[in-house]
């Protein structure tokens, strides 16, 4: 998909998001972010369009706050989404969907998926 394609993609991202209780912002034609709550506090997401992909990231805990051997093995049954570890050592949620299967329905599962794992991440982590 080239990305004079994307504006029909980006329109039901736009109305979709539109929807959302949470804070949204349009960062650019194809880049949005969102503040949803998880676990009691705010989680920040991105979501661009890049390369025929919807892809969406978040960081969910801060470097020590969970053990990474227990996200490796929740990345195994994890559809869609995986757990990540930045340089830093910070935890993140991300995922990708093709842009062909994006429509409400499969946005909504997608961002809820999200932040379900980001929200049992935080809830299993140590105290900050």
């Amino acid at each position: 998909m080239q990305r004079e394609s994307y504006g029909a993609t980006a329109a039901v991202i736009r109305a979709f998001l539109a929807g959302l209780d949470g804070e949204v912002r349009q960062v650019s034609e194809t880049e949005w972010g969102l503040t949803l709550d998880a676990a009691g506090w705010p989680l920040d997401l991105g979501m661009s369009i890049r390369d025929g992909l919807l892809r969406a990231q978040a960081e969910v805990v801060e470097v020590g706050q969970i053990d990474s051997d227990r996200l490796l093995r929740w990345n195994r049954n994890l559809p869609l989404v995986r757990f990540s570890q930045a340089d830093s050592g910070a935890i993140w949620v991300q995922g990708d969907i093709p842009l062909e299967a994006v429509d409400s329905e499969r946005l909504d599962g997608f961002l809820g998926l999200l932040v379900r794992v980001a929200t049992q991440a935080r809830e299993a982590a140590a105290p900050f």
